[in-house]
């Protein structure tokens, strides 16, 4: 009984020592270059489908495109010319990649959206899964608007012309160049709102910052709306600045409604 009064108190092993936690064990070369082979066979699986579904897509749009052609030079009287052999081939060429990427765009952002997924927790694929089909829906928009203000930015640029001394002869290149750059700057462009949500989302901008920017936000709407559109006419900068205002305003709305709800997320 003497020994065990005698005894130290700290002379007992500590428990705690047998439950500390294991370490990972650590990765080797091998095992990391097995991981990056197989994230390159992924991506390359994934683009493959891409390529498929845009070359299926532009088979569909090669048919479609001569109503398509017609559809869009209707803004225009009278025939437009090609000055290059192969002219006309080239445009109707890329008229059908456009159609192709436009109606094989759901699987493309399916492709995307299925090779990053992954690598994101459960939390933001849960935030940016609703954002995936809006930006098709906002690409759509875009492209709506642009051929709603061709008309219009047509008739004017033609205005300038002076009978027996500036008369339009325009070539099919430049036209459907001219095209494809107002559907393109539309189509990107009606982008920003999901961009500035997403942003958001990494905690680089909040709703209250984003209302103190207006000024600024409405000013810089505007000169990048004479940037990117083009022809110089005064319908396309104009109607893309009054669609990209209200989104931005949209954008304040949606960045400010998902910070109230954030803590209910958690």
């Amino acid at each position: 009984m003497a020994e065990l009064v005698d005894r130290p108190a700290h002379s007992a092993p500590p428990a705690a020592s047998s439950t500390a936690p294991a370490q990972p064990p650590a990765i080797s070369a091998e095992e990391k270059l097995m991981s990056l082979a197989e994230h390159l066979g992924e991506l390359r699986r994934r683009l493959l489908i891409s390529i498929i579904t845009v070359v299926l897509g532009a088979v569909v749009g090669w048919i479609l495109a001569p109503q398509a052609m017609a559809l869009v030079k209707a803004p225009i009287p009278g025939p437009l010319y090609f000055t290059q052999l192969g002219g006309a081939f080239m445009v109707q060429l890329k008229l059908a990649l456009l159609i192709g990427v436009a109606l094989g765009s759901p699987m493309l952002l399916y492709q995307l959206w299925a090779f990053i997924a992954p690598g994101l927790t459960a939390r933001e694929r849960r935030l940016a899964r609703p954002w995936v089909p809006l930006a098709l829906l906002f690409m759509v928009l875009g492209f709506g608007v642009a051929y709603f203000i061709l008309p219009y930015a047509s008739a004017f640029l033609l205005s300038f012309q002076v009978p027996d001394v500036a008369e339009p002869w325009i070539s099919v290149e430049a036209y459907f160049g001219f095209v494809f750059g107002l559907f393109l700057a539309f189509g990107v462009v009606m982008q920003f709102p999901i961009v500035l949500v997403l942003v958001s989302k990494a905690g680089l901008v909040t709703a209250e910052r984003l209302r103190r920017g207006r000024r600024y936000m409405l000013f810089a709407i505007v000169v990048l709306a004479v940037i990117v559109t083009p022809g110089g006419d005064p319908f396309s900068p104009t109607i893309m600045a009054l669609v990209m205002y209200p989104l931005y305003e949209l954008t304040i709305y949606l960045v400010g409604r998902s910070s109230s709800s954030a803590p209910a997320d958690g």
